[in-house]
């Protein structure tokens, strides 16, 4: 792989977190941490509406409502590190996370999941970079599909990854959208 594509990618990568973290951080100053009422069945479904209204904004170049497709891939990104954090941390923690941990633990998630995407982009080649950003599209609503069965199993899966993995890679797909997208 060239390397030059490589460091493209972490740069690219990272500026699209600090857009995606900045509106998390704002929306927690405003809001609180609200999130933390919804169980992960509940953030998977808030995904499932952001990736619906991506595909049909795909499809029908028309949007009622006046937000964009960016919007919707940012939402998913900060939903699926408000997912992982959800799977982490117990029922009997508080509600309410000061906006320095929230920022500490989005952060830890971001990290992992961008090891993730180091590991699987060396493997991969940076195929993504050769793919539609309608193909992220249905790749993020397929793993909603996975994730809604795993849940509906009880978390119980025979030779799957975890929800937590599907959480990783429907946010770095929606990363990978936004790169191609230009947002920064």
């Amino acid at each position: 792989m060239n390397p030059t594509i490589l460091n493209n990618t972490e740069a690219e990568y990272q500026a699209v977190i600090r857009v995606c973290k900045t509106l998390f951080i704002k929306k927690t100053k405003d809001y609180g941490t609200a999130w933390r009422i919804l169980r992960p069945t509940s953030i998977t479904d808030q995904i499932f509406i952001k990736a619906q209204r991506i595909r049909t904004l795909e499809e029908t170049k028309i949007s009622k409502v006046g937000d964009g497709i960016t919007g919707e891939y940012i939402g998913i990104v900060n939903y699926c590190v408000m997912g992982m954090l959800q799977l982490e941390l117990e029922p009997a923690s508080p509600m309410e996370i000061t906006v320095e941990d929230a920022s500490v633990f989005y952060d830890q998630k971001v990290k992992e999941t961008y090891e993730l995407m180091l590991a699987k982009n060396h493997d991969y080649g940076e195929a993504w970079r050769e793919m539609r950003i309608s193909s992220l599209t249905d790749l993020i609503l397929m793993k909603l599909l996975r994730v809604k069965q795993i849940e509906d199993n009880g978390g119980q899966t025979l030779a799957s990854e975890g929800v937590k993995a599907n959480y990783q890679d429907m946010l770095n797909y929606a990363v990978f959208a936004l790169i191609k997208s230009d947002v920064k």
